[in-house]
């Protein structure tokens, strides 16, 4: 069976949180560094290399895309993949407005993506692998509900639905 991939378009509004936090994460060390006393304390030495550690952690999460493949959903990342079994997958559709109102549990919300642990009204308690929340596409499973935003969400949806 040929694997069928789909692009993860970043959002304007993931692009600017992704571009601004970088910035800061980014601009902070030299700020601290320049501000540094002859022999700064280890708190201080953590200070300055925390945020480009967490900017660097973050951006290995990033999503670059989405396939399917042999009944599963892989979530492309940059040099490995994240697998998702298909088996037990009861729904699937594209709703634009499925990650509205959401609150993070777990995660992240907004730098290289919307990934983690996150809950709303609509779907409850859900896995998000997001980069642009308009493009949602839904995925229902007995135990559990997955966001993911591929490029094409009503055509992954249906090849989903086809290869659950």
């Amino acid at each position: 069976m040929p694997t069928i991939a789909f692009k993860a378009p970043w959002s304007r509004q993931l692009l600017i949180i992704t571009t601004l936090c970088s910035a800061l994460l980014l601009g902070l060390p030299f700020f601290l560094a320049s501000k540094a006393p002859s022999f700064p304390s280890t708190l201080y030495s953590i200070a300055i290399a925390l945020p480009p550690a967490i900017l660097i952690l973050s951006a290995a999460f990033a999503i670059r895309g989405y396939a399917v493949k042999d009944k599963n959903l892989l979530i492309l990342r940059p040099g490995w993949k994240t697998k998702i079994p298909l088996d037990g997958l009861t729904e699937a559709a594209a709703d634009p407005d499925a990650m509205q109102g959401s609150i993070r549990i777990f995660g992240n919300a907004g730098l290289f993506g919307y990934i983690g642990l996150f809950q709303n009204q609509k779907l409850g308690r859900y896995r998000a692998f997001a980069t642009d929340q308009q493009k949602s596409v839904v995925l229902r499973f007995p135990a559990q509900t997955i966001v993911i935003t591929p490029d094409k969400p009503e055509q992954a949806a249906d090849i989903l639905r086809q290869h659950s």
